[in-house]
């Protein structure tokens, strides 16, 4: 069978045909990207309930890209360009985070989630890049990725997985900031924003900062649907 991942939803408003409603969705490319690495795909709605039996149900899991997560989750007020917060995706996923981290399950977390990773390990946000950088090379259109390359550190987890230099496909105005307890720094942009993180004591927990499933890039999907079905492996011979 194939491993289970789950991809966390996007929670906002949304239009198709004469409606305009609340929605729970993620951008199609997700699952397409964990199909085709051999993976079946699984949305998870936002919800701090029953999450144990969320997770009882999946073998990895991907936190992915969307809204800026509420300053107020890292002790700081709110800048002028940052998301009016989604309190229920919040907290919802932060428990999800929290609960999946504990059960040391492969997770692969994407821009927004690489940035709630950072948090719920008790680290900040840079809010507005360009205030730090001085550009905005990051996201210079809204509503299209920017390619860019990145340098990604020897011998760590990533390295491995995607090589030295990869171009990445990103769209962010947010970055780390103070790093969260246990992670590890393991690619940066030219202009020296952090671009990925991992934590070397869990099974495999990769952050980066770009969009995997919107560019060529199906290395992490395929190495996360690897590390799940070891995981569904090791927990079936429990």
């Amino acid at each position: 069978m194939r491993p289970v991942i789950g991809i966390t939803s996007y929670a906002q408003d949304a239009r198709w045909g004469v409606w305009h409603l609340p929605a729970a969705l993620v951008p199609l490319a997700y699952v397409d990207a964990i199909e085709h690495a051999g993976g079946r795909a699984l949305v998870i709605p936002p919800a701090t309930d029953d999450i144990e039996q969320t997770l009882d149900t999946l073998d990895g899991i991907v936190f992915s890209g969307g809204a800026d997560v509420d300053p107020s989750r890292y002790g700081a007020e709110a800048h002028p360009e940052t998301d009016v917060p989604q309190t229920r995706r919040d907290a919802g996923e932060l428990a999800l985070m929290q609960a999946a981290l504990g059960r040391d399950m492969p997770t692969l977390a994407i821009c927004r989630g690489f940035q709630l990773l950072n948090v719920a390990r008790g680290g900040d946000l840079v809010q507005h890049l360009p205030d730090a950088v001085g550009n905005d090379i990051h996201k210079q259109v809204p509503g299209e990725f920017a390619v860019h390359p990145v340098e990604v550190k020897g011998g760590t987890r990533l390295a491995g997985i995607v090589g030295a230099t990869p171009e990445v496909t990103s769209h962010h105005h947010q970055a780390l900031g103070r790093l969260g307890d246990g992670l590890v720094e393991t690619a940066w942009a030219a202009d020296g924003t952090l671009e990925a993180v991992e934590d070397p004591s869990q099974r495999f927990v990769v952050g980066v900062q770009w969009h995997p499933e919107a560019g060529e890039d199906a290395a992490l999907f395929e190495e996360l649907v690897e590390q799940a079905r070891t995981y569904r492996t090791r927990r079936g011979a429990r």
